[in-house]
């Protein structure tokens, strides 16, 4: 296997338009686990507007990389600069304020309560203050912004319904839905394909690429599923053992022969 890329910093992408704004920069980011490098001075930048895919094998760095950038661990060496703002090491909650949302791959939603509730719950996340939550109304004005999300994600006929209770597809589309509840900055998706049908799948890329197009949410997303990434992402990353392996278009990815050799196999 060929030595990776250098890990100089990224510069924007070639084809970027003119007058894009950087939503996001990850400037030699490292993170070390007893002596071993899972992130090994990994730099890249997020347009707005974009839909960035990461790929790479098994225990190549992706999730270290995602938790470094959302606050659940603090890198070793690197930033992490949003909207031209330093935020590394910054807590979750902290970064949530600031428009920063994410999914898991294990899902988070609450299967207690009902679609809508779930929604109104992560708006809240994102907005107002304590105060507001304690004397405000029970669902923080937010009933509105949940049954547009709700039409948008077209789940209407499950609007009531307890998440619980629905398919794991149709649980995942929730917890996409809810991830850009808020009207975030940023949002990174964690294996958002993961586990879900071809039907529903299908249902998820034409409802994230709406987002994107219609709303210009920016998001960036981690999947195992080539054909999703390649199929719904604007430019792909690739890692490999930590670093930066290879950038740029689907097309070019796939047909990139360092990144057939080191993932795709074929």
């Amino acid at each position: 296997m060929q030595a990776p890329l250098s890990a100089a910093a990224a510069p924007p992408p070639a084809d970027a338009p003119a007058g894009r704004k950087t939503v996001l920069q990850v400037e030699g980011l490292k993170k070390s686990f007893g002596g071993i490098a899972a992130v090994d001075g990994v730099s890249f930048e997020v347009l707005e507007g974009e839909i960035l895919g990461i790929i790479g094998p098994n225990g190549c760095g992706k999730s270290t990389l995602f938790n470094c950038i959302l606050g659940q661990l603090t890198p070793n060496e690197g930033r992490v600069i949003l909207d031209g703002r330093e935020t590394t090491g910054m807590r979750p909650s902290d970064l949530n304020r600031l428009g920063v949302s994410r999914t898991f791959q294990l899902l988070q939603v609450f299967p207690q309560l009902s679609v809508r509730e779930n929604l109104i719950l992560a708006g809240q996340e994102h907005r107002g203050t304590m105060a507001s939550r304690l004397f405000g109304p029970r669902d923080a004005g937010l009933t509105g912004d949940a049954d547009r999300m709700i039409a948008f994600f077209k789940m209407q006929h499950l609007a009531d319904e307890r998440a619980g209770g629905l398919s794991y597809g149709q649980q995942k589309l929730l917890d996409a839905a809810m991830a850009f509840m808020a009207g975030p900055r940023l949002v990174l998706l964690d294996e958002p394909a993961g586990g879900v049908n071809l039907t529903m799948l299908a249902n998820l890329k034409d409802r994230l690429r709406a987002i994107n197009a219609e709303q210009g949410a920016t998001f960036v997303v981690i999947e195992h599923n080539m054909d999703f990434v390649m199929s719904l992402c604007t430019r792909v990353i690739v890692l490999a053992e930590g670093r930066l392996l290879a950038e740029g278009a689907p097309a070019d990815i796939r047909a990139n022969p360092r990144v057939i050799e080191a993932y795709l196999g074929h």
